[in-house]
Parts: structure tokens; sequence; C-alpha cells
């Protein structure tokens, strides 16, 4: 006897559809999946048997053999696991056929037969939107992020319970919503004492989503301004918050309480970070820390230890939003445009720049250290930051402006765009170009930095000294190589 039963793969971020076929038929018993399964999904042999006994229900005394099509699309975890058992069931005539053609499926099993939630339901759910079904089986605690896909989730908590609804013996349970947290506040920019110009640098940051390097002696407040930055960001509207959920998801990230996720990301990957961890990849393509922080922050802190090879592989999402990843079993293109912001000392001890302590790096070292970052890495920064190690009179002052005021003006910016430059603006921007000298795409960034600075000022156009001060970002070269 043959049975089907509908789910996805996931290539990336896109649902492909995946028919579980089972069949059995008389022979010497065994239980086998084929279709390129990895060691989660093949496991499944061992959690749906037992799965099936903890429900009370019979499991095939035949020979059966479970076909995961297309087959030679890869597939990976857990989440196959209750729809290869529904469609057992229904191979073995106790699930009827046609409940199962109206219904995705998708859920690991206990071995006592409870439903677990699985990374990627968010996904799974928009396949079968799209391709007409309106139902997803799922567990209990899936049902709120398959309803963010517009289709209705049939959620249990143990595969007796789906298999009763699917025999038209018991309704589905209502889903609940989840309840709704406030996050926790982040931390403040009031924290921050002094650096003024790191400070205007990181409102411009938000209000324009520019890149920000931040270079100075440690203990400067590098690292706790990046920290800061997301909280001067607006909200995601439904379409990002969407994006970042489903990216969310797929990395198993999404924690029950919150199906949707609503402010934008912050990362702070460690600098011993793979390129993989960073950029995305590995066997399954999955997302790596650039996609996470999708509509939202990436903080490298330390910029220059990280390995060259993964910071040159984060060039691509700075320009184009986007990750390409190519592998053996397939090509995935992920998003990945959020703003980033590097932290670094000017050399490896953090002695340069500090007038009260001494370089003590070879110049053997210093050279190493400086070639971590490319030209073409640093011209995607648009902010250029040099912070000098604040003054005892400026650490002594009270709590300056919250981030609370900051994200105001941010939001403020954001809403008004200035789409011309006069002609003195345009003027000192084409000097520039041979004085500095500026690239192609520096340019490009300067015009877009004096942008966001005229729209933090309400102004009608892009004047001159926007320009002067989006210049005055574009740090000399010796700062950072």
């Amino acid at each position: 006897m043959l049975a089907r039963a509908i789910t996805h793969a996931l290539v990336g971020l896109e649902p492909r559809r995946v028919e579980v076929e089972a069949h059995v038929y008389d022979g010497t018993p065994a239980f086998v999946i084929v279709g390129l399964p990895d060691r989660a999904c093949a496991e499944a042999r061992q959690r749906v048997k037992a799965g099936i006994a903890s429900a009370e229900l019979e499991f095939p005394r035949g020979k059966v053999t479970v076909n995961l099509a297309p087959a030679g699309l890869r597939k990976e975890g857990s989440g196959y696991d209750l729809p290869i058992a529904l469609a057992v069931l229904a191979a073995s005539r106790q699930v009827p056929h046609d409940a199962l053609d109206r219904h995705a499926a998708v859920g690991e099993l206990a071995l006592d037969g409870r439903l677990r939630r699985v990374g990627g339901v968010l996904a799974v759910a928009e396949g079968a939107r799209r391709m007409g079904l309106e139902r997803v089986l799922c567990p209990a605690d899936s049902a709120a992020e398959v309803a963010l896909a517009g289709v209705e989730p049939v959620a249990f908590r143990h595969l007796a319970d789906t298999v009763a609804y699917l025999r038209g013996e018991r309704e589905p349970d209502p889903v609940v919503p989840p309840r709704v947290h406030d996050p926790p506040p982040g931390p403040d920019l009031a924290d921050v004492r002094g650096q003024e110009r790191a400070r205007r640098a990181l409102e411009i940051a938000a209000a324009g989503s520019h890149n920000l390097l931040l270079v100075g002696p440690p203990g400067t407040g590098k690292t706790m301004l990046g920290r800061r930055l997301p909280g001067l960001l607006p909200p995601l509207d439904l379409e990002a918050a969407l994006e970042v959920t489903r990216i969310h998801s797929v990395a198993g990230l999404l924690p029950p309480e919150q199906p949707l996720v609503e402010r934008p990301p912050f990362r702070a990957p460690h600098h011993s970070a793979s390129t993989a961890a960073v950029v995305g990849g590995g066997p399954g393509i999955r997302p790596g820390e650039a996609s996470l922080a999708h509509r939202g922050v990436l903080l490298l802190d330390e910029l220059a230890e990280f390995a060259r090879p993964t910071l040159e592989a984060l060039r691509q999402p700075l320009e184009d939003g986007i990750v390409s990843i190519a592998r053996a079993g397939g090509r995935a293109t992920l998003p990945a445009r959020f703003v980033v912001v590097g932290t670094m000392n000017m050399c490896p001890c953090g002695g340069r720049g500090d007038p009260e302590l001494r370089c003590t790096c070879s110049t053997q070292r210093l050279n190493a250290y400086r070639d971590k970052l490319s030209h073409a890495l640093l011209d995607r920064f648009d902010l250029v930051v040099q912070m000098p190690r604040p003054r005892a009179a400026e650490l002594a002052v009270g709590p300056s402006e919250p981030t609370s005021a900051v994200a105001v003006r941010v939001a403020a910016a954001r809403a008004c765009t200035p789409l011309r430059r006069t002609p003195e603006a345009e003027e000192l921007l084409t000097r520039a170009v041979d004085r500095l000298p500026l690239s192609g795409r520096g340019r490009a960034r300067v015009a877009r930095t004096a942008r966001t600075i005229a729209a933090l000022a309400q102004a009608d156009a892009v004047a001159a000294e926007h320009v002067a001060e989006a210049l005055a970002y574009r740090s000399p070269r010796e700062l950072v190589a």
C-alpha cells in the first residue's frame, strides 16, 4: 500500500516541495528511508517507530520504505518525523489518504509521541501557501509561527491527537496567541561620557543606515557606542519583521514566546568566528551572522583581529545587501542588509594614538595588522571616527543625552529625504574627488551621508556644510591602515 504526505525542504531560506512516500508490503520486517536524508533525518526511523507505539497505534509488520522525493534534494533535520509517521500510518490504513492531501506537515517526534517544534516552520508554511494548501499540521509550539504565513495551523501536542483529527474524531485546539512581552530596555547612550563626535557619527549611522568604524585606544568607549546603535533604530514594519523572522526561524533561534521579531536584530560575533559562521554556508547553506543581522546591526568588535578572508567575504553583503552561496548540494541567496559597526585599536598592542601609552609593536607586526583591512573594505565605511581617551573632566560630568531623545531625531530624519544638492554642495563634492582623493564609490557614499546629515537638520536641500561634515568622516587612511 502506498501513501503520501507533503512537507518542504529548505535551500537557504527557500522552501522546496517534498513528497514523503511510504510503501508498506509483505516481507522481512524492515524500515528504510531513502531520498538523500542527512543523519538527523535518517534517525527518524527510531523516533517514528517509538512515537507510533507510544500513541497506541500499530507500526506495520512488513517492509516499510519511505522515499523523500525529489531524491536529488538533500533533506536535513528532524522536521520530517511527523510527515513520515503520517505517511506510514496512511499506508497501513490507519489514517485516511485523502485527509493528508489537504495538509502539509512538519515537526519532530519525541519517543513518547509528543510533537516538538523545529526551525524553519515559517518558510515551510509559506511553501504550503504557495501550493494552495490552507492547513499545516504542526506542533502546538509552532502554531503562531505557521499563522504568520497566512495559513491555518492545525496544532497538537501529541501524535495521537493528530491522528484523531485526521480520522475526523476531534477538532484542532484553538491557537492561543502568544503573550507579548515588551523587550527589556537596551543599553542607553546616557551611559557614554564625552565622545561627542563619535556620538554624532552614531546618530548619523542610525538615521541613514551608514556603516561606522570607530578607531582608538582600548577603554575609549568604542564597543559601548556600538552596542547602543540598535536602540536608535525604529521598530521593523511587518514586511521587514517577516523577513527577519524567517531567517531566525531557519537558524533555530526563534523563541516560542516571540513568533515575530519586531525589533532590529543585533549580532556581535567573536573575532575567531569562521567565514561560514559570519557570512553563512556550511553543508546545509545555513544563514550566518551577516544574515541574522539583516535589517539590524552587525558589530565587529576588534575588526582587525578577524581573519582577512572573513572580512573580504563581507564585501558583497556590504555592497549588495545579499550573500550568494554556492555549494555542491545547491545554491542560495540570503538577505544580508545591515549596518556594520567596526571597532579597532590603531595597533595590536593598543598603545598607538594614546599619549599616555607607548606603542611596542614591531614594524612587521604593525604591517600584518594593517594588512587585515583592504582598501576596498575600508571604502565601504561611510563614517570613520578616531576616539581619543576621554579626559577626567569628561568622565566626571552627569549623564549625557539618552537613547530615547536621539531616537526621536533619527525617526524624524528617516521621514525627511532632501532630494537635491545646492550648487555649492555639488562644487565641494567635485573638488573632494581630486583632493582626498575619493573613488567613485567613496563619492557616492559621501553624497549619501551628506543627505542624511541634511535630513537630521530637517533641511530642504543638501548644502555645502552638510557635505563638509560628511567629508570630515572620511578619515585619513593612516588612522586605520
